[in-house]
């Protein structure tokens, strides 16, 4: 807390300059588990610093990590030295100057809450429950807690506490190596459903069990799991950031207010959501609120941050897509897979790529878990496939939705394991392109 009460001395100290402060205190629990057995853990805490210096519209960045007063000011001398030398943004306007906050809630620390104990006794359950399939469970089990605070030369002076947990369990086949997957995540480990995980992620196992078979290129009839539709609406966040519409690169250039999709489709950016991963603010420190993105298949929003709002002329609205929610549908999961005459369910996604991101094309594979449907029953494991699809063209494809939704964690697992999270159903969809088989599982 000191700390961080010298930024705000530090911006007062130069009033010819725009200083930007994240002051970042972050702990981990994290721990890995292999072959049914606790690999290691590793609890931590990490202190950084990232700054940002504006001189007129000259600007530098640097990262510290356990900084104080004195490093941190010799840095900025340093910074003061060089910077007249830097070529300018002629776009840079000012950074975000809206002082409003949130509730900034206390929060309960989930890395004391799920202690190690509860942790191991959990996924003794995962393994002993799948064992029977002959399958070992692998992951990640990861609890935080973090504080940040946003500081800046207009006054800024807020903060963020989150303690996101993610959970992903892969158990995979000791005969065939099909691996199948499940995942939880939020802040509120009183919403883990421990019965309904082991019972999902049983099913999962006992399907892949089954004859693998390859599938011919073509277009087929596909239910996706949350985790799949999920992802294909992140990558689409790519056109409804600012950044996008600026290089002209956006999907949705011309669109705002009109019809994109079919009616079936509502997508909120909802921070706050009880059963997600919770935010208070967006990286400039402008508060993150409730935002309707898509609705009943209007566009209706893009992200609007400080410096593209001020370049485009456009109201800042805080919302950078870190907490999707999709309306849910009235079908069960089992009438959809049981209205499929020949068609696919597929589980997970990997290795995705854009080809073109106006166009929202993409090419990537599936893995953990891809079935195939006959007579609307999964019946074989599928190798897993190449696609090349459009994202809107999947989107437009949706006939179905499930009628609950789940929520699907998501993490980079690298420095600081920034974890996130979306809410979606599972979605039948018409015309899905398989491009290839890898012939592998």
């Amino acid at each position: 807390m000191e700390f961080q009460k010298e930024l705000s001395k530090i911006c007062e100290k130069y009033p010819q300059l725009k200083l930007n402060f994240h002051y970042k205190i972050w702990e981990t629990d994290f721990l890995r588990f292999y072959q049914s057995q606790i690999n290691y853990n590793i609890s931590k805490t990490s202190i950084s610093l990232s700054t940002t210096i504006y001189k007129g519209k000259k600007s530098y960045s640097f990262s510290l990590k356990d900084s104080t007063k004195e490093i941190l000011q010799s840095k900025i001398d340093d910074v003061l030295d060089l910077i007249d030398q830097l070529p300018e943004d002629p776009d840079f306007v000012d950074l975000e100057d809206d002082l409003s906050k949130s509730a900034e809630k206390e929060k309960t620390n989930n890395i004391e809450k799920v202690s190690l104990e509860k942790k191991i006794d959990i996924l003794e359950k995962f393994s002993k429950a799948v064992e029977s399939y002959d399958f070992k469970i692998y992951g990640t089990f990861i609890c935080n807690y973090r504080t940040l605070y946003i500081i800046n030369s207009n006054g800024l002076d807020k903060r963020e506490i989150s303690s996101p947990i993610y959970l992903e369990c892969k158990a995979v086949n000791q005969k065939n190596e099909v691996t199948v997957l499940e995942a939880y995540g939020g802040e509120r480990f009183e919403s883990f459903n421990e019965e309904e995980f082991i019972s999902n992620l049983t099913k999962k196992a006992k399907a892949a069990t089954a004859e693998v078979v390859d599938v011919d290129a073509g277009e087929y009839e596909v239910v996706l799991a949350p985790r799949c539709i999920g992802e294909y609406f992140m990558y689409l966040e790519s056109s409804i950031n600012l950044s996008s519409l600026d290089s002209k690169q956006s999907y949705f250039e011309g669109k705002l207010n009109s019809q994109v999709f079919p009616e079936n489709i509502t997508i909120t950016d909802d921070p706050q959501h009880p059963e997600l991963i919770n935010f208070d603010y967006n990286g400039d420190g402008h508060v993150y609120k409730k935002l309707p993105i898509i609705e009943k298949g209007v566009f209706k929003n893009f992200f609007v941050d400080n410096y593209y709002g001020r370049k485009l002329k456009m109201e800042t609205n805080g919302a950078n897509g870190g907490a999707l929610v999709m309306d849910t549908g009235d079908k069960t999961l089992d009438e959809m897979i049981g209205s499929v005459k020949r068609g696919l369910y597929i589980s997970s996604l990997h290795y995705m790529n854009f080809i073109n991101p106006k166009e929202t094309s993409i090419t990537g594979l599936t893995r953990d878990g891809t079935f195939l449907i006959e007579d609307g029953r999964i019946t074989k494991v599928v190798n897993n496939l190449r696609f090349t699809e459009n994202i809107s063209d999947i989107i437009e494809g949706i006939t179905e939705i499930e009628n609950k939704s789940y929520t699907i964690p998501y993490s980079s697992n690298y420095g600081e394991f920034g974890i996130y999270s979306v809410r979606m159903p599972h979605v039948k969809v018409n015309g899905f392109k398989i491009s290839s088989s890898t012939r592998t599982v």
